[in-house]
């Protein structure tokens, strides 16, 4: 929340001698944590360097009336850190997105109700209203500072500024201004159709809000100038399609940025700003965005939702630690220059930019080690720049992106594909990982196949245990019926075996233990069948030789104990019942 002296020295040394402002010195990370300001870090200074006062090196900053008149000029700054101060530091980009969702929600939320809908109303609201005052304050700062060199310049000269010129800087700099740039403005008043303007290397300090009046203005280059601030003017430029502002000393570009919706080409790089403003997703016909050599930490949440027409994005050489999974919406990006940031990751989502031809992801360094499976879906992609980072293998879809013929993963301890894999150059990588694909596959498919199969015998040892059950369950229905049908004859039949009830009797006990022993070793077979993976008809049919074998033996016995009559009885009795049985089986 203190203006940096680094950025803001003047500033900062004559809000120092303000009787309210205390600058924090504490060497306590703990300490120092409540007062941390995200956008004006404390500096630190090399202690092998001898550090300087600034009023040694500006030595009328020494003079009294100076710094009072310097006092009274930043009294503004003065009061809205004091405010801040109060309120708090200012909310992460994140949190701020999230209320201005929850806002859109509540209002158009007609069923919420009323004191609920505004109590939330109110929380989000001061969520968005505290970061527009540090926004704010931001630009405080640096108008700040503009004044108070101009202060001390005229103090070298030995000119005074008015109230008016110290104080509000209206007037401040018109005679600053670049003769071509009134021109420009003269010509425009007096109706002269303007499409082009070059004011490149023109050490321009000051763009004037009057250029918001070139409507019909098609292409503006203020590059390489000394340009801190862009005018909310700049929204009046309704037919721009081109706008160069790179080499400059920009830290904001306006929110009204994201009303030049005819805006193809923006280049901002080599500048000094911290965020691109949200509303720049508003330019939904831009084409190319080079926004590298700054110092951005984060690209605006929603912008890969509207600007959907981007085919060129260049971001390289800032600090940004992450992308909006948005960014996989950008269906017209051809080429994406991420090389020199703090990439942690690459979202997933980036596989949805089957369009995109160059991606370089270079000199991340530690920070990144490893890439999304879905980067194999990028079908487009020509060339692929990996190098100086920490990734130690490839997605093993990698083989896929048959389009690729130039790859650079120089400085990775890559351990997939092997060095000597590496050393073949890019065919040769995607053949080992596209190989390597195969075989995982392979095996995938062999263990499903194992899977199916244990399944598929597991299903017949089930079936076959239930239907045997059955068996046990009806055999005794079957057995019961048939020895019924034969052992309740009426008449003379019956009164043939009457003399012989103890005789039936043993019958009915050899029958019923000759049934269960078949049955026991009909599981006992199944089952090792089973395991074995026969088929179904081969079980019925070793049951059909055990039955048999069974039934023969059976026979044997009766023949040799009991007589023919006795013989003849559980003969047809037992084979009755087995054929049912193995006619169940069959089908």
């Amino acid at each position: 929340m203190d203006p940096n002296p680094k950025n803001f020295p003047i500033l900062s040394y004559v809000m120092a001698k303000l009787p309210t402002f205390k600058r924090t010195s504490s060497t306590s990370a703990a300490d120092a944590a409540p007062d941390f300001d995200v956008e004006n870090p404390p500096v630190e200074y090399d202690a092998d360097e001898p550090h300087f006062e600034i009023a040694d090196r500006m030595p009328y900053l020494k003079n009294r009336k100076l710094i009072a008149a310097m006092r009274h000029t930043v009294s503004d700054v003065s009061q809205t850190r004091s405010a801040l101060q109060i309120l708090g530091t200012r909310p992460d980009h994140e949190t701020v997105d999230r209320a201005r969702l929850r806002l859109a929600e509540i209002e158009a939320n007609t069923s919420m109700n009323s004191d609920v809908k505004s109590e939330d109303y109110e929380i989000y609201k001061a969520v968005i209203d505290l970061d527009e005052m540090h926004e704010k304050y931001g630009k405080m700062l640096m108008e700040a500072e503009r004044r108070l060199e101009k202060i001390y310049e005229a103090a070298v000269a030995g000119e005074e500024l008015s109230e008016e010129e110290a104080g509000e800087g209206k007037d401040l700099g018109e005679g600053e201004l670049n003769e071509e740039v009134v021109g420009i403005l003269k010509d425009a008043e007096s109706g002269k159709v303007i499409e082009s303007v070059d004011l490149s290397w023109r050490q321009l300090r000051i763009l004037p809000e009057a250029f918001g009046r070139l409507t019909s203005l098609v292409m503006l280059n203020l590059s390489h100038n000394q340009l801190e601030a862009i005018p909310d003017s700049i929204a009046g430029l309704e037919n721009l399609e081109e706008l160069n502002l790179s080499e400059n000393l920009l830290e904001l570009l306006p929110d009204s940025i994201g009303l030049l919706f005819k805006l193809r080409i923006l280049n901002v790089s080599r500048n000094k700003l911290h965020a691109l403003p949200d509303s720049i997703s508003h330019c939904r016909s831009l084409e190319e965005l080079d926004a590298s050599l700054n110092k951005l930490t984060y690209l605006p949440t929603n912008m890969g939702y509207e600007l959907v027409n981007l085919k060129r994005l260049s971001v390289n050489l800032n600090k940004i630690r992450s992308l909006p999974t948005s960014i996989g919406e950008m269906k017209s990006l051809q080429f994406l220059d991420l090389r020199f940031n703090e990439l942690g990751g690459i979202p997933h989502t980036i596989g949805k930019l089957t369009n995109l031809e160059i991606l370089d992801l270079s000199s991340n360094f530690s920070d990144l080690t490893e890439l999304p499976e879905t980067i194999s879906d990028l079908t487009s992609l020509k060339e692929l720049d990996l190098s100086n980072n920490q990734i130690h293998a490839l997605p093993d879809t990698f083989g896929r992106l048959v389009s690729l013929t130039k790859l650079n993963v120089e400085q990775n301890p890559l351990v997939i594909p092997p060095k000597e894999v590496v050393a073949g150059g890019v065919v040769a990588i995607k053949a080992y990982m596209a190989r390597r694909w195969a075989d995982i596959l392979q095996e995938e498919r062999q263990k499903t196949m194992n899977q199916v199969q244990e399944q598929s015998q597991d299903s017949l040892l089930t079936r076959s245990t239930s239907w045997l059950s059955n068996v046990v369950s009806n055999v005794s229905g079957y057995f019961g019926g048939d020895v019924a049908a034969l052992l309740t004859l009426r008449g003379d039949v019956w009164k043939m075996f009457n003399p012989f009830q103890e005789i039936t009797q043993k019958i009915k006990v050899v029958i019923i233990f000759a049934v269960r022993t078949t049955i026991v070793a009909w599981i006992t077979v199944v089952v090792l069948l089973a395991f074995a993976g026969k088929r179904r008809r081969v079980l019925a049919e070793k049951g059909n030789e055990i039955t048999w074998e069974v039934a023969l033996y059976f026979v044997k016995v009766v023949i040799k104990d009991k007589g023919l009559v006795l013989a003849f009885i559980c003969i047809n009795v037992t084979a009755m019942a087995w054929l049912r049985i193995a006619h169940q089986i069959s089908f």
